[in-house]
Parts: structure tokens; C-alpha cells; sequence
């Protein structure tokens, strides 16, 4: 009876993993750090639904008072690196591109010291920006970054991707259907609206957009929209996969820091 029952779990195992590797439709999740009052809920989803994300990391502030990388968070980014989800650089200042200057690449951080006030940074620095997040996240997991980065806000330059191309860096947007909405005001696009707009315009292939928290946003985006949409998209046919099995990211996700 015992070996009946291993086989028939071992036929299920191998059943689902069929399945698994059968999906041709992927959707590449993405998530931004934020103030990470969502993160414990979003980790149980994906959990729940056997779903590998994308994270890209920046050392923002969160609604306990801290940042997302200080040490109150190690844990939960252990526990994400264990389970196999991949992992960037979002800058460790969330530093958004504002102008490219003769001196450098003009940046306003929204986080740190130095929150709020445009500074330049040339390439070294901009770079040093970049790593500071992967040096962290060796530190807290034992595990090594993918060389990818997304500029916060999606804001680039020519110049500022050369740079980054310059110290080993590929940066990261997302689809435009791939774009969640939960940065926008939840009184003018409300959670239902956004659920309704993803599961009918995205598209395998895409790469999607969410974070960990977002301040300006009333009503959470993620523990409305998140699980309904992942029953959704594989409902339609779609799997979630991360960024490193993405045909054209695929080196430089599986290229570590």
C-alpha cells in the first residue's frame, strides 16, 4: 500500500512537472521594493500558487520606519532567495533619472540621506549606486544578483544605460500591457478596473509591473488584485516564469554580480 501510494505521488510530481515545463505562454511577474507593508502578503500568494517573480531591490523607506534592506527585512529576503525567485538592482537611493549634464547623470533620490534633493553622479558613481544593492543582497541571502536593473520609474537616457552597459548592467523595463497601475490613484482606477485590464490585455511574453507597498495609493493594488490575477492569466493559458528564462534577458539574468 505504501508503495502504491509513493508511486501514484510520484506520478502526480512528475504529472504537474510535465505540465509545468509544457507551459509556452510565459508572464514575467516584476516587483519594485516600496514601504514592503504588502511584501508578507505577496510572498503567501506566490507561495500559494507556486509562482517565481522577479525582485528588484532598492533601500526604500517602509511603513515600520526602517528601509526595505535594513536588517528587520533579512529574513523575508532569505526566504524569497530560497524559493527560487530572481533577483536586481532598482539603485540603493531609488535615485530617478531627471537630465543627463556635462558633469553626469542628474538624480533625484527618494530615499536616504539625500531624499528629495537632485544631485549628479557620473558613471563610477552611478554604477557604485547599482552595486550597492547587490553587495546587500549577497550579504543577507548568500546568494548573488543578476546583473539587471531597473531605473526607478522606468526613467532612462542613452547615457545612463551606457554607463550602466559600461560596469555589466542590463536594464529592465516592462510590457505596456505589463503596467499594473498600482502607482495610480485607486479613486480614479479603482482595484476592479485594474484586475479587469490585465486579464484582458496581457499577453504572454510580457514582463509585469508591481511593488512591495506604494505610499500614494489609498486603497492597496495588492491584496485585491494579485491573486485573482494570477488565477486569471493561468486560467487563460499563461505560466509565470522569472526574468532569467526570458529569451532576450536570459544571459544577463543568469550573469551574477
Amino acid at each position: 500500500m505504501r508503495l502504491a501510494k509513493a508511486l501514484l505521488l510520484a506520478a502526480l510530481v512528475a504529472a504537474g512537472g510535465a505540465a509545468a515545463a509544457a507551459c509556452d505562454k510565459p508572464v514575467y511577474l516584476s516587483f519594485d521594493t516600496g514601504h514592503m507593508a504588502v511584501a508578507p502578503l505577496v510572498a503567501e500568494v506566490l507561495q500559494r500558487h507556486g509562482v517565481k517573480v522577479t525582485f528588484f531591490l532598492a533601500n526604500e523607506r517602509t511603513q515600520s520606519g526602517g528601509a526595505s534592506l535594513d536588517d528587520e527585512w533579512v529574513p523575508w529576503w532569505r526566504a524569497r532567495a530560497a524559493e527560487g525567485h530572481a533577483f536586481g538592482s532598482h539603485t540603493w537611493d531609488h535615485d530617478i533619472w531627471q537630465a543627463d549634464t556635462e558633469a553626469g547623470l542628474r538624480l533625484k533620490p527618494t530615499a536616504g540621506p539625500q531624499a528629495g534633493r537632485v544631485r549628479t553622479l557620473d558613471a563610477a558613481a552611478y554604477c557604485a549606486e547599482l552595486d550597492k544593492p547587490a553587495r546587500r543582497f549577497e550579504a543577507m541571502t548568500g546568494q548573488r544578483m543578476a546583473s539587471l536593473f531597473r531605473a526607478p520609474g522606468g526613467k532612462t537616457s542613452p547615457a545612463l544605460l551606457a554607463a550602466a552597459r559600461q560596469c555589466g548592467w542590463s536594464h529592465v523595463g516592462w510590457s505596456a500591457a505589463g503596467f499594473l497601475g498600482d502607482e495610480l490613484p485607486s479613486d480614479r482606477f479603482p482595484n476592479e478596473q485594474l484586475l479587469a485590464k490585465a486579464l484582458r490585455e496581457v499577453r504572454a511574453g510580457d514582463i509585469l509591473l508591481a511593488h512591495l507597498g506604494i505610499w500614494s495609493r489609498r486603497d492597496a493594488w495588492a491584496p485585491a488584485v494579485l491573486e485573482p490575477l494570477i488565477v486569471g492569466l493561468k486560467a487563460r493559458g499563461l505560466c509565470f516564469a522569472t526574468l532569467r528564462d526570458h529569451p532576450q534577458l536570459r544571459l544577463a539574468a543568469t550573469t551574477l554580480r
